[in-house]
């Protein structure tokens, strides 16, 4: 079986609190795809700790940074940047943000279950 769908006319859009949103594409068979804009002044920890109640993201990312720059802080490491053209693997237990004036946008097939009510 194959079949498509358009990420700019996703099946779900997840708005993440006041600075962006996860457009989410779900194909048969149960492949997840999303493209995450998280605008300047997004943080994890305000814009969807409040959906989640968890004390950090427990989500699995793995993906691909179009672009802008994040960083993450992992619950027990330090710090790192993403930046465009980076893969990432981001295990669950982190907190993250955008960094500067402009939105960083990611695909993540990790996002099955991101930013919705625990």
């Amino acid at each position: 079986m194959s079949n498509k769908q358009n990420i700019d006319a996703p099946h779900e859009r997840r708005p993440l609190q006041a600075h962006g949103h996860m457009d989410v594409v779900t194909l048969d068979g149960g492949f997840t795809l999303g493209r995450g804009v998280f605008e300047a002044g997004w943080r994890w920890s305000d814009d969807v700790k409040p959906i989640t109640g968890t004390d950090s993201c427990q989500v699995h990312h793995t993906g691909f940074c179009l672009s802008g720059r994040m960083t993450v802080k992992p619950d027990d490491g330090e710090e790192f940047s993403i930046e465009p053209g980076d893969v990432l693997d981001i295990d669950p237990g982190h907190d993250a943000w955008t960094d500067g004036d402009e939105p960083c946008i990611l695909i993540d097939t990790g996002v099955a279950a991101y930013a919705k009510p625990a």
